[in-house]
């Protein structure tokens, strides 16, 4: 096993952003790097568990936004191109005809992998989502402790 170690906060809650970034991450726990994923604000769409949403102990604005947000990511939109969602169909059908994975795939093999899936605990209550209904791999920081990790991190990526 490697010492290397990447960080990636992970900012978009685009498809085709997500993809890059969880390839990234495979990849690099491939070659034995550790990994931590950082998620904030919108890129905490793709930590939502589609089965798990909840409405209870929300303000009107929460509950609103949760219900009109992603519920996960095979919901995210593409970040060009996405017509009403016709481009993001066109891109799942081409990766499809290539046998390429999708991005739950993806996530699944990180998990699976050992990335560190990280939320942050400010861009969680901005959003009035809760810690429940994320994947169960998540652990919430402030983002002093996503500094102490990014600061010793061989590579540093913000997506």
């Amino acid at each position: 096993m490697s010492d290397k170690h990447l960080n990636l906060l992970m900012f978009s809650g685009d498809y085709d952003k997500a993809l890059a970034a969880l390839i990234i991450a495979n990849g690099a726990r491939d070659m034995g790097t550790s990994v931590t994923m950082f998620f904030a604000f919108w890129g905490l769409l793709l930590l939502r568990d589609p089965t798990k949403m909840s409405l209870e102990d929300k303000t009107a604005w929460e509950k609103m936004f949760s219900t009109m947000a992603p519920r996960g990511p095979e919901q995210l939109p593409l970040s060009k191109m996405n017509f009403s969602g016709i481009g993001k169909n066109m891109l799942l059908e081409m990766m499809d005809n290539n046998k390429a994975p999708s991005l739950s795939d993806f996530l699944r093999g990180a998990r699976k992998k050992g990335v560190k899936f990280c939320a942050c605990k400010l861009s969680l209550e901005i959003m009035g989502f809760k810690t429940e209904e994320l994947i169960p791999e998540v652990e919430v920081m402030d983002v002093h402790k996503y500094l102490a990790d990014a600061m010793q991190a061989n590579m540093q990526l913000f997506i």
